[in-house]
Protein backbone atom coordinates (compact mmCIF):
# COMPACT_ATOMS: atom_id res chain seq x y z
CA UNK A 1 0.00 0.00 0.00
CA UNK A 2 1.18 3.35 -0.82
CA UNK A 3 -0.22 6.89 0.63
CA UNK A 4 -1.20 9.14 -2.21
CA UNK A 5 1.06 11.83 -2.15
CA UNK A 6 3.40 8.96 -2.74
CA UNK A 7 2.57 8.61 -6.66
CA UNK A 8 2.80 12.78 -6.99
CA UNK A 9 5.07 13.39 -9.61
CA UNK A 10 6.26 16.44 -7.77
CA UNK A 11 6.67 14.80 -4.56
CA UNK A 12 9.07 12.43 -6.46
CA UNK A 13 10.64 14.81 -7.89
CA UNK A 14 11.76 16.80 -4.38
CA UNK A 15 12.29 13.52 -3.31
CA UNK A 16 14.93 12.94 -5.35
CA UNK A 17 16.05 16.21 -5.23
CA UNK A 18 16.34 16.00 -1.86
CA UNK A 19 18.28 12.95 -2.34
CA UNK A 20 20.72 14.45 -4.66
CA UNK A 21 21.83 17.10 -2.01
CA UNK A 22 22.49 14.13 0.55
CA UNK A 23 25.04 12.89 -1.67
CA UNK A 24 26.34 16.48 -2.38
CA UNK A 25 26.89 17.59 1.12
CA UNK A 26 28.73 14.41 2.66
CA UNK A 27 31.92 15.49 0.45
CA UNK A 28 31.00 18.94 2.09
CA UNK A 29 35.10 19.26 3.99
CA UNK A 30 34.42 20.21 7.94
CA UNK A 31 33.93 23.93 8.61
CA UNK A 32 30.65 23.65 6.05
CA UNK A 33 28.27 21.77 8.21
CA UNK A 34 25.89 24.70 8.79
CA UNK A 35 25.81 25.49 5.19
CA UNK A 36 25.18 21.24 4.54
CA UNK A 37 22.90 21.09 7.60
CA UNK A 38 20.45 24.29 5.78
CA UNK A 39 20.57 22.81 2.86
CA UNK A 40 19.86 19.22 3.58
CA UNK A 41 16.90 20.68 5.59
CA UNK A 42 15.35 22.94 3.19
CA UNK A 43 16.00 20.09 0.39
CA UNK A 44 14.14 17.83 2.64
CA UNK A 45 11.54 20.64 3.62
CA UNK A 46 10.02 20.21 0.06
CA UNK A 47 8.76 16.70 0.24
CA UNK A 48 8.08 16.57 3.31
CA UNK A 49 5.42 19.32 2.93
CA UNK A 50 4.29 18.54 -0.14
CA UNK A 51 3.41 14.72 2.01
CA UNK A 52 1.87 16.96 4.79
CA UNK A 53 -0.49 19.03 2.61
CA UNK A 54 -1.50 15.90 0.88
CA UNK A 55 -2.77 14.78 4.25
CA UNK A 56 -4.91 17.96 5.17
CA UNK A 57 -8.89 18.09 4.55
CA UNK A 58 -9.23 21.43 3.80
CA UNK A 59 -8.48 23.71 0.74
CA UNK A 60 -6.31 26.51 3.17
CA UNK A 61 -4.49 23.74 4.80
CA UNK A 62 -3.33 21.97 1.97
CA UNK A 63 -2.15 25.47 0.01
CA UNK A 64 -0.27 26.24 3.50
CA UNK A 65 1.55 23.24 3.04
CA UNK A 66 2.34 23.60 -0.90
CA UNK A 67 3.21 27.18 0.11
CA UNK A 68 5.66 26.32 2.65
CA UNK A 69 7.38 23.54 0.19
CA UNK A 70 7.27 26.47 -2.23
CA UNK A 71 9.01 28.93 -0.23
CA UNK A 72 11.86 25.86 0.65
CA UNK A 73 12.33 25.51 -3.28
CA UNK A 74 13.25 29.18 -3.22
CA UNK A 75 15.54 28.55 0.12
CA UNK A 76 17.55 25.92 -1.85
CA UNK A 77 18.95 28.60 -4.39
CA UNK A 78 21.04 30.79 -2.13
CA UNK A 79 22.28 28.05 -0.75
CA UNK A 80 23.24 26.29 -3.75
CA UNK A 81 24.99 29.28 -5.10
CA UNK A 82 27.08 30.00 -1.76
CA UNK A 83 28.28 26.55 -2.52
CA UNK A 84 29.27 27.26 -5.98
CA UNK A 85 31.11 30.58 -4.53
CA UNK A 86 32.89 28.11 -2.12
CA UNK A 87 34.36 25.47 -4.67
CA UNK A 88 31.95 22.75 -3.08
CA UNK A 89 29.87 22.19 -6.00
CA UNK A 90 30.40 22.94 -9.35
CA UNK A 91 28.89 25.35 -11.86
CA UNK A 92 27.31 22.73 -14.24
CA UNK A 93 26.14 20.86 -10.77
CA UNK A 94 24.53 23.84 -9.22
CA UNK A 95 22.83 24.99 -12.92
CA UNK A 96 21.25 21.14 -13.07
CA UNK A 97 19.79 21.62 -9.68
CA UNK A 98 18.95 25.03 -10.34
CA UNK A 99 16.81 23.78 -13.13
CA UNK A 100 15.14 20.89 -11.14
CA UNK A 101 14.53 23.91 -8.36
CA UNK A 102 12.46 25.59 -11.18
CA UNK A 103 10.60 22.15 -12.32
CA UNK A 104 9.37 21.80 -8.43
CA UNK A 105 8.60 25.38 -8.46
CA UNK A 106 6.50 25.23 -11.52
CA UNK A 107 4.29 22.08 -10.74
CA UNK A 108 3.85 23.50 -7.01
CA UNK A 109 2.25 26.62 -8.59
CA UNK A 110 0.45 24.07 -10.38
CA UNK A 111 -1.07 22.28 -7.37
CA UNK A 112 -1.73 25.00 -5.76
CA UNK A 113 -3.68 27.01 -8.61
CA UNK A 114 -4.97 23.43 -9.23
CA UNK A 115 -7.09 23.80 -5.47
CA UNK A 116 -8.83 26.80 -6.24
CA UNK A 117 -10.49 25.03 -8.96
CA UNK A 118 -11.93 22.15 -6.61
CA UNK A 119 -14.80 22.56 -5.02
CA UNK A 120 -13.17 20.55 -1.67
Amino acid sequence: MSFAFEKLLVYQKAIAFADDICTLTKSFPRGYFFLADQLNRAALSIAANVAEGNGRFTKPDRRNFFGIARGSVQECVPLLELASRQKLLETEGRRQMKANLEEIARMLSGLINGLENREK
